[in-house]
């Protein structure tokens, strides 16, 4: 079978090869009869426009590079999931690289970056106890966007989430409702985030004339049975504390088991004084589908994910463009457990 050209197209269109072209790639002032014609015999002659073909004549590319170092951080997900619909929705696709934390691995993936003719790289960091950049990332020679929850030294185009205004929102809303004991579980020392954020809850209860009690904020392991024991010791020691800020989704999971074993429960009424209030950092569909659902401040993942794509866009489109960063902030989202 004789394999349609773009040349079939423009005679069945009844046009010229370069207004086929430009319909092609959504250029030029062409009127809507003429692209209905050009798309009508697309379909009629079944042909397929081959875009990096394309891309190759007009010395361009339509391919973003995305580096995603860990499938297991669900902020990395969520804004990989939102970075890639947006970049579609303009026309680009995306070829995914995994370097974990592997630094020949991390130059490979460039390397094959750079062989597949992507015109831009996005690298989603999960690495929260550094607050540097990989030397292979610094030294990228693509245009580059970093999307981080901690903030690199680096300068560099970058989109993060507020760590510090997510913290003191969700503070200041337990002062609000009459919380005077609040505490923040999980986080190991050297976490950045961890680090970020209680400097949010000591600027929330300084403003209210209040202070962060060291032994309020015990730092932990990532895993729930850490979290379980940090809650419950924390509780047994103190058991005046009527909130809980947790770290991550598995310390919010482990606090649940913490409260229930020294006897406690999980809720907003701060005066009952069994019940505990907690807010977290991140909707968990699988926690929320139980009882009570979790107050949290949004991540912003999927807005992180919408401005990734646009500024690498943007950093495509102007060369010039000086370098960016672009700080989110979350909203406090308040159910049940506080």
């Amino acid at each position: 079978m004789k394999k349609v050209s773009i040349i079939d197209v423009a005679k069945l269109a009844g046009v010229s090869v370069s207004t086929v072209s430009l319909v092609l790639r959504q250029k030029g002032k062409i009127s809507d009869a003429t692209i209905e014609r050009v798309h009508a015999a697309i379909n009629e002659l079944g042909y397929v426009h081959n875009v990096a073909a394309a891309n190759l004549r007009a010395n361009t590319s339509n391919l973003i590079g995305l580096l995603l170092r860990d499938f297991s951080d669900s902020f990395s997900i969520k804004v990989m999931a939102s970075t890639v619909q947006a970049l579609e929705r303009q026309g680009y696709m995306v070829f995914l690289g995994q370097p974990l934390n592997d630094s020949d691995h991390l130059e490979r993936c460039l390397l094959s970056f750079k062989q597949q003719g992507v015109a831009g790289v996005i690298y989603l960091s999960s690495d929260t106890l550094s607050s540097h950049l990989p030397p292979q990332i610094t030294s990228c020679p693509l245009p580059l966007v970093v999307v981080s929850q901690a903030l690199p030294e680096e300068e560099c185009n970058l989109v993060m989430r507020d760590n510090r205004q997510a913290a003191s929102v969700a503070t200041r809303y337990l002062i609000e409702r009459g919380h005077r004991n609040i505490a923040y579980i999980g986080g190991t020392e050297k976490d950045l985030v961890r680090h970020q954020r209680l400097l949010g809850v000591h600027s929330a209860l300084k403003q209210y004339g209040m202070a962060l009690r060291e032994e309020y904020t015990p730092a932990c392991s990532e895993s729930t049975e850490a979290a379980s024991l940090a809650t419950r010791q924390l509780l047994e020691k103190n058991n005046t504390i009527t909130a809980l800020l947790c770290h991550s989704p598995n310390a919010v999971i482990g606090s649940i088991s913490g409260i229930h074993h020294v006897g406690r429960t999980i809720g907003k009424d701060v005066f009952l004084t069994q019940q505990v209030a907690l807010i977290g950092f991140e909707d968990m569909l699988h926690v929320n589908l139980t009882s009570p659902s979790f107050t949290y401040v949004s991540s912003a993942s999927e807005e992180a994910g919408k401005q990734a794509a646009g500024l690498i866009i943007r950093k495509l489109k102007e060369h010039d463009l000086l370098t960016q960063r672009i700080t989110l902030s979350g909203q406090l989202v308040v159910r049940e457990s506080a």
